[in-house]
Formats: structure tokens, sequence, C-alpha cells
């Protein structure tokens, strides 16, 4: 189909191809329509409906309404294409709805256009809220009105007075689209054509919904062939629109309509399977793996993930106690508590290096005469560290022994040269 567009759109013979199908098309008996007493009941002298597909009313002695039942195979749908209501069909039009269990109304007309009256108002103003069809019997509310920049989405409520049986009703009111004219934009049009069969009046439930211009052919006819949703690969309009039009005459009724259709089809099947699936449930939403969680001890050692091999454990003595011989004393003293074999868990881990830090200044006495000012400076971290990890009562005896001892005899000395000197 594309490139059917792109060829006809190059050779610029939109004209040509549309008089191709008005001289294809078949014209069939339309007997009723030109009966004396429904000559009032048609807007125009040269639209009418084909008998064989004309809809018939079931109230009343006069069944004839200028309406036509569609079948459009590509859309696998019906619809119900009509003239805009006149003052003396109001009635009739609400009968209609009513009798087929239609939901939906499509208006793609104003009632005024270019100074004239294109449609009544067959529906009640925001004001009056309600009208009552006294010839067929049925009251028409207006419930709410939701307007838009190019469309008005309406809720009605139409009681049959007879059997006092209410249904809910949405008109659909397209306000932009001009007389014998095209939209500017597909875009447009195509989300009004979403909204309608979002609400559902398009499903197979529900009765034909009814499209309406002003003679019901034109606009109405292009909604129609706008609406497939088969493959546009797969389908030729004109073959389409010929098949239409064996249901109700003149369907398109110029060629910028038929360009406006090509192009609507080509740029909204895919979207309208997309965006509008009847069928099918969107896909279920899978969130993304959640991170791995941080660290709530904030790099702290715990019992259960302290390393214990030596290399590692190795810096953090040489930094504290500042000696090269340390690394071969620690790899001592991890080996008494006998860790399980291969680099498994340890349950005791924490305790082995509580016993290593117990032992670790019995290494620096014997450096005490080589390093007595290192081991000054780091006399006090080394007494907080015992402090933090609970040691063993009597265990910085020797030490403290020492330095006691030391303390003494420096103080001796002073004293001594004090009291010689003066």
């Amino acid at each position: 189909m594309e490139a059917e567009f792109r060829e006809i759109d190059e050779n610029g013979s939109w004209s040509a191809i549309y008089q191709e199908i008005r001289q294809q098309s078949c014209e069939l008996p339309c007997k009723v329509a030109k009966l004396p007493e429904n000559k009032n009941r048609n807007r125009y002298r040269d639209v009418s409906p084909f008998d064989h597909s004309r809809i018939c009313l079931q109230l009343g002695t006069n069944d004839y309404i200028n309406s036509s039942l569609i079948t459009v195979e590509e859309a696998q749908r019906n619809y119900i294409l009509t003239q805009g209501p006149l003052p003396n069909t109001c009635g009739h039009f609400w009968e209609m709805v009513w009798e087929q269990r239609t939901r939906g109304v499509v208006m793609l007309n104003r009632v005024i256009e270019k100074g004239s009256v294109k449609c009544a108002q067959y529906w009640p103003h925001r004001e009056e809220r309600d009208a009552v069809f006294e010839d067929t019997n049925f009251k028409l509310t207006l419930v709410s009105e939701d307007i838009k920049s190019y469309y008005t989405v309406r809720q009605l409520e139409l009681e049959n007075l007879s059997t006092q049986e209410t249904r809910e009703i949405l008109h659909f009111h397209y306000t932009t689209w001009p007389d014998f004219g095209v939209p500017e934009s597909p875009a447009s049009f195509l989300n009004f054509l979403f909204k309608v069969r979002e609400s559902g009046c398009l499903n197979s439930d529900q009765g034909p919904v009814v499209v309406h211009c002003s003679a019901g052919i034109g606009r109405s006819g292009t909604f129609c062939l706008m609406s497939m949703r088969k493959d546009p690969s797969s389908v030729r309009i004109r073959d389409v629109l010929l098949e239409m039009r064996r249901y109700r005459m003149g369907l398109i009724q110029t060629a910028d309509q038929l360009r406006f259709s090509y192009l609507a089809v080509i740029e909204g099947v895919v979207e309208w399977k997309e965006l509008s699936n009847e069928e099918d449930d969107p896909p279920e939403f899978t969130p993304p793996p959640l991170p791995p969680p941080r660290d709530a001890y904030n790099d702290k050692v715990e019992p259960s993930f302290f390393p214990e091999k030596d290399e590692i454990i190795q810096p953090m003595d040489m930094r504290r106690l500042g000696s090269s011989q340390e690394p071969e004393l620690r790899k001592r003293n991890i080996e008494n508590p006998q860790p399980p074999p291969d680099g498994a868990d340890q349950p005791d881990g924490y305790t082995g290096i509580q016993d290593h830090t117990s032992r670790a200044p019995t290494k620096s006495q014997q450096q005490q005469q080589q390093h007595e000012a290192v081991e000054e400076q780091e006399l006090p971290k080394a007494a907080e560290q015992p402090n933090e990890s609970s040691p063993v009562p009597g265990t910085w005896s020797p030490l403290l022994t020492n330095v006691c001892l030391c303390t003494a005899l420096a103080l001796s000395a002073y004293v001594c040269y004090r009291a010689y000197f003066h």
C-alpha cells in the first residue's frame, strides 16, 4: 500500500483513481427512499440508502430512515452510516439507536458549517439537560460533557418511556473536519479514533456504532475506511472502498478524502494494534534486580567476615608495631588456634586476633633498647586497642613493670643530678 500511495502521489493521479472508483461502483435499487411519504425524511435528494442494506425501524407504520448497515471485513465489524438527523427525524434516530442496541454515536460534522445547517440539534443543550421525543416516546438526558480542542465526548442517558428502561450512550463529536475536505493531519483524527475504540463502543458484544456527518457518505465513509486493523500491505483500499459502496452509495466524496484515507491507514494500522489492542493484555513489567546491599558495618571487622590469610593481616601489624619482623610473628600467632584447612571459615577468628594483639608487645620488649622512642609513641595506641577488644587481665603486666622501673630510674637520676649540682 505504501508503494501504491507513493506512486499515485508522485504522478498526481488521485483524481483519476477516484473517478475510476466512481465508474466501477454499482448502482443498486433504493425504491423505498424514493417513496413520496419518505421524501421529507431525506436531507439530500441524491443520497439514499439501498433497499438491501437499509435499517428498518420497528415502531410505527413507517419503517424508513436514511441509514445503511455497512459490513467492513477488514475492520472486522459493522457500522451504521446515516445522514445528519432532520428536525422531524430526531426521534427516529434515537429509536434506531435503541433498537440496534448501539452504545456509541460518532458525529463528524458541526451543526452549522459555513452558514448552512448541516444537522439538527438532536441532543439536549447543556442548559436544557434533557429532551423528549414524543413521536417515538424516548427521553434523552445529558449526563456529562468533556470538551477537548478538536472533539467533544458526551455521556447521554437514553430512556424508553414505554418500558422505563434506560441505557448509557456515548456521543463522540469530532468538531474540526471541514465539509468536502480533510483534516490537516491524520494524527488528531487517529487519536479520536483511538478514543472511540478505547470506550468499548466498537466491541463485538455491542451493537453497531452509528456514524454520521451531514449526508452520511463522505466523512462517514472515510471513518469506516480508516478503521481497518489488518496489515496495510495485504489490503487494497480501492477494493475495500468498492465493497463498502455496495452497502451505501457515494462513500468518500472527493479525491482528497481518498488520499487522506490512504495516509491514515498507513500511519494508523501499526499504532492501532500497539496502542489500543483489545485482545492482547499489556506485558507485565519486570523490575530490574536490586543492587547488592552495602556493608552496614562500614568496613569494620566482623567475626564471620574476618580474613584468615596472612598477607592481608600483615600490613595492619606492620603499621601498628613498626617492625619488619612482625610477619613471621603474626604467622606464628595465627597458627596457634589451628584454623581449618583450605581457607575455611573460622567461627573463632575474632578470638584469634585478640590473642595475637595481646602477644604483640612481647616482641617489642626484645627491641626496647633499639626502638625506645618508637615504643613510647606507640604505647598509648597499644594501650587503647586492648581496651576495645577486652583483653585478659594481667596481659600487659611485664610491659607496665618495665615502664615503671624505667620511670623510677629516670626520676632518681634526675633528683641526684639536681642535688649534686645545685
